[in-house]
């Protein structure tokens, strides 16, 4: 079976360093509900939604170019198999084409006949697309304030 993990690309009129800093700047377009630090290699931080949560260790960084995480506990509390995303990794890889910046997005792990597919598909599809792209393209992200 051809497995096809989730993805998502954006394309917006900042720097490098810019989309780099606010993809680890958790708070301002993901959720509020982060607890860790999230902008170095090795560091681990925590993503909370009610009773879900991810903690993820932050496994590449490459200023301006690539940003890996790994997911090494999490609990999707409304899932038969709550721990789903263990081990997933979401890959972040950054490039400019004619004074545009790429932001190409991959959840590895993340695909079609998972019990949380469509849902998370749709969630990554607004973090990435909309809460992202207007923290980068007008100033301000849509995170999750609960």
């Amino acid at each position: 079976m051809n497995q096809q993990n989730y993805t998502a690309s954006i394309v917006v009129d900042a720097t490098p360093q810019v989309v780099f800093n606010s993809i680890n700047n958790i708070a301002s377009w993901w959720t509020i509900n982060v607890k860790g630090n999230a902008e170095n290699l090795d560091d681990i931080f925590t993503v909370s939604f009610g009773e879900t949560f991810m903690t993820i260790k932050i496994i590449e960084s490459i200023p301006y170019q690539k940003i890996g995480w790994h997911v090494i506990d999490c609990c999707k509390h409304w899932l038969e198999d709550k721990e789903e995303w263990k081990d997933t990794t979401m890959k972040w890889e950054i490039s400019t084409t004619n004074n545009t910046t790429q932001i190409h997005f991959t959840h590895i792990g993340l695909v079609p006949g998972i019990e949380c597919y469509d849902v998370c598909e749709k969630a990554w599809d607004f973090y990435i697309q909309e809460s992202l792209f207007k923290l980068l393209t007008e100033g301000k992200g849509k995170p999750d304030l609960k």
